[in-house]
């Protein structure tokens, strides 16, 4: 398709198409034409049905109409053309806790065809210079809050050229620049397969990639597990804790919501404490965040009851049965579970609340297919684990890294996860491929064990990893978080193992117990199991 690309280094360095996955798109809602703008069609299409006034956005002391983020997003895109160089294809750094002016920078880079590069907020200058430099990221826009570590990222890169603050009332800074800039601005005709995000991993291996994805991935993620799963309506209030640089985040709290016409609440912290007062204090009806937030969360299961809240999704890292439980007996409300990747995007394996079933993340989302298969890519019979395989209308596309060649294979995303399927195509998580244990022959899954520890109630938080020994190979270990009043020592360790000789298969149990103040995870709360392996 014809790139409105000027700045080509996207698709320059796009892996080669014998590289890429195989693509579907089966669904007709999937049948994009060849120029497609997702900010036209998520933001720019509501005033033009006259929804315009309709709330978009609520935050703690404002509410924006679409037509009100619409205007600040034109503005935004006229300061990065007029007063910063852009032209289309340059990348733009993205840095801001959940804020409404995050929300209207990221759709203002969608409409000057130029590529968003969100970052966590609690990124150091370190890190931020990996991101620029692999990106060639070439403008920022930086909330004034996070400015510290981006101002010495910035002296350190030299290809980024324009950097401007948001949030703040400085004679420089970009909000002053906005109300200089006239209202409206002409959405720039990309591509459907022009890039529009580059979205990186969040580390849960240790190293992050660069994922690519086009306007038509942005709105395929919309059009698959939204309307087939979550079922939301445009008088849902949508609220949840995953950053808008996370995949996860940016589609449960502003793609999805936005496509429907419904409002977000976007928190600056997001911690239980905050979800509970934001599903209150703004009537939030769908809550997207992960099982810990869930498992600490579920103390409050009355006042949850009282609020509006009707529908929990659940993703980033797999959902132990002990949640599901724990959150449905303390809310009377079924969780969503479902399995996405920054790979693919967004949710492609999952099951409404009619459908879900205990220790299953659910059956293959419409749009996308699903299947287990063996070391050598051949599907294996139900019931056997091996890794999963994803195609659908999205997929991986790495930036310059040859790990492109490990996750797509014969036209297949291999996710890294260790799955099995059951003979009415549940799919029902093991571990990582990377955390399978080996003891003494016997395959043990982490997460089966942690879900096990779990169950108990001195157990706050737990990590299982295995580790080396001479006699079995390796041995189970597993990490633990007790709860405040809980003693930690020899006897506590024995309880424990006991306890999961009494849950699962005795082979399984933990026959290594360390007690430990707090667990390694992302900034988007996935545990780090490989960083377990630097404790002594």
């Amino acid at each position: 398709m014809p790139s409105a690309h000027v700045d080509t280094f996207a698709r320059d360095h796009l892996p080669p198409q014998s590289q890429w996955p195989e693509f579907l798109f089966d669904l007709p809602e999937l049948q994009f034409p060849a120029q497609l703008n997702c900010a036209a069609e998520l933001l720019d299409r509501r005033g033009a049905a006259g929804d315009g006034e309709r709330v978009c956005i609520r935050a703690p002391g404002l509410t924006w109409t679409y037509a009100q983020l619409q205007d600040k997003a034109d503005r935004i895109a006229q300061v990065l053309v007029r007063e910063m160089g852009l032209v289309p294809g340059n990348r733009v750094l993205l840095r801001a806790p959940n804020n409404p002016m995050l929300a209207a920078c990221w759709f203002a880079v969608m409409k000057t065809g130029a590529v968003a590069v969100a970052t966590m907020p609690l990124l150091r200058a370190k890190e931020l210079v990996q991101i620029i430099d692999k990106a060639r990221v070439t403008h920022a826009l930086c909330d004034a809050a996070l400015g510290e570590e981006m101002a010495q990222a910035a002296r350190a890169c030299p290809d980024l050229r324009q950097l401007r603050y948001f949030n703040t009332s400085a004679a420089e800074g970009l909000e002053a620049a906005m109300a200089r800039q006239p209202a409206g601005f002409a959405n720039v005709d990309t591509a459907a397969d022009d890039t529009c995000i580059l979205a990186f991993t969040s580390g849960t291996t240790g190293v992050p990639k660069g994922t690519m994805h086009f306007h038509r991935d942005v709105m395929a993620a919309c059009l698959c597990w939204p309307p087939h799963v979550l079922r939301a309506t445009p008088d849902d209030v949508f609220i949840g804790s995953p950053p808008l640089a996370f995949t996860f985040g940016l589609g449960g709290l502003l793609l999805f919501p936005m496509s429907i016409g419904a409002s977000t609440v976007l928190l600056e912290k997001a911690g239980p404490p905050q979800l509970l007062e934001g599903v209150r204090d703004f009537g939030a009806t769908v809550l997207f965040t992960a099982p810990t937030s869930y498992r600490t969360l579920a103390a409050r299961g009355a006042e949850l009851r009282q609020s509006r809240l009707r529908k929990c999704v659940s993703a980033g890292e797999a959902l132990p049965a002990s949640t599901r439980k724990l959150w449905r007996e303390a809310t009377g409300i079924e969780l969503i579970d479902g399995i996405g990747a920054t790979e693919l995007l967004h949710i492609f394996i999952s099951a409404d609340e009619q459908h879900a079933r205990a220790g299953a993340t659910g059956t293959a989302v419409p749009g996308y297919r699903a299947q287990v298969v063996d070391a050598n890519g051949r599907p294996v019979p139900a019931g056997t684990v091996g890794r999963l395989a994803v195609k659908g209308p999205t997929g991986c596309r790495y930036l310059s890294d040859e790990r492109q060649k490990t996750y797509v294979q014969d036209g297949w995303n291999l996710t890294g996860d260790a799955y099995l399927m059951d003979e009415d195509g549940y799919f029902h998580y093991q571990a990582r491929t990377d955390d399978m244990i080996i003891s003494a022959g016997y395959n043990i899954a982490s997460p089966e064990v942690e879900d096990a520890l779990m169950m108990h109630p001195a157990v706050a938080e737990c990590g299982v990893i295995g580790v080396p020994d001479e006699e079995r190979g390796q041995i189970v270990k597993a990490f633990v978080v007790l709860r405040p009043g809980q003693q930690a020592g020899t006897e506590m360790a024995a309880r424990l193992q006991d306890f999961v000789k009494q849950s699962i298969a005795p082979y399984k149990y933990p026959r290594a117990v360390q007690f430990v103040e707090s667990l390694p995870r992302t900034q988007t709360g996935k545990l780090q199991r490989f960083r377990l392996h630097d404790n002594p």
